[in-house]
């Protein structure tokens, strides 16, 4: 019943036959031959082909819910048997947002697999409502994200701690009357914003434009518990997804945005920014390794989240 469930899977996966026969290395009728043989073993369609795209019956939709569920546990056994031999070694599937994935894991996995050369990484970039999806599914071992995520079948191990910045285009006149508390790309490099003597009041931008994120990410949802609290109604120019977007908007002087020291320490020198620290406890917060709790977690796996974790 489920012994050729990949292909099932595939066509699910990619959204399609055309793509799933490409992954696959088999033709197009092929592929629909195979997942027709199925379908006559079970006696029901598995997928619905009036609609376009592609869609599950919901038979089809059982199927995949159960073939995820065999395959996680085939891969769970497969990474047991690799830890059985005593060698550090198999995949490693990690999901991050495009600032993780572009600035912080490249060299997390260089330096890891300096180490340990028998383990290999894929790398999937999402939002943190499909990575977790993702990371419940068991397509993904291990998730990276600076999101607070309070669900009992994931755990949670701390990687690091990161500060939120306002991000202020040099043009801006509220610069000259805060000349003494601006810092630039390398200041925050040097870790100068960590102290106390840059702390200014979200008040002094009130009149400024903002290019913040959508409240479903956690950086826009501080953003607005920040509002909040000093009192006033932003000037938003633009609503976005991706804190690496805001930053690149900011630099063209469209506007004010609230990004991490994260992203600032892995950029080059940017002279048309300057930075400031905002006083409140909003701005700080952790960046977690999430894993699914009832998921075996090969020794690569925790390898990697021990290296990485903070001490």
């Amino acid at each position: 019943m489920f012994t050729n469930k990949h292909y099932i899977l595939t066509i699910y996966e990619e959204g399609g036959f055309s793509k799933a026969a490409k992954q696959l290395y088999i033709s197009q009728p092929s592929l629909s031959a195979s997942v027709k043989r199925i379908e006559d073993k079970l006696s029901v369609p598995l997928f619905d082909r009036s609609t376009s795209p592609i869609s599950l019956t919901e038979a089809g939709q059982e199927y995949i819910r159960y073939a995820l569920e065999i395959r996680q546990k085939e891969q769970d056994f497969e990474r047991y048997l690799s830890d059985y031999a005593n060698m550090i070694k198999g995949p490693i599937k990690i999901g991050g947002s495009s600032l993780f994935s572009s600035f912080m894991l490249p060299k997390m996995i260089y330096e890891f697999n300096s180490a340990y050369p028998l383990v290999n990484f894929k790398i999937v970039e999402d939002n943190t409502k499909n990575l977790i999806e993702k990371l419940s599914l068991g397509v993904l071992d291990i998730i990276i994200d600076n999101a607070i995520i309070n669900e009992d079948t994931i755990r949670s191990t701390v990687c690091t701690n990161e500060t939120l910045l306002l991000a202020v285009p040099h043009t801006l006149p509220v610069n000259e009357k805060l000349k003494n508390f601006r810092l630039t790309t390398n200041d925050i490099k040097d870790g100068r914003h960590l102290s106390n003597e840059y702390d200014v009041s979200l008040k002094h931008f009130s009149d400024c434009n903002f290019i913040l994120l959508n409240t479903e990410n956690d950086t826009g949802s501080r953003a607005n518990i920040l509002f909040k609290k000093y009192g006033f109604n932003p000037k938003v120019t633009l609503f976005l997804d991706q804190q690496v977007t805001s930053y690149n908007i900011s630099c063209t002087g469209m506007g004010i945005s609230f990004v991490s020291d994260t992203l600032i320490k892995h950029t080059e020198f940017e002279p048309r920014l300057y930075f400031y620290k905002l006083l409140d406890e909003e701005t700080t917060r952790k960046i977690y390794f999430y894993t699914k709790s009832n998921h075996y977690l090969s020794r690569a796996c925790q390898k990697f989240i021990d290296s990485n974790s903070k001490k």
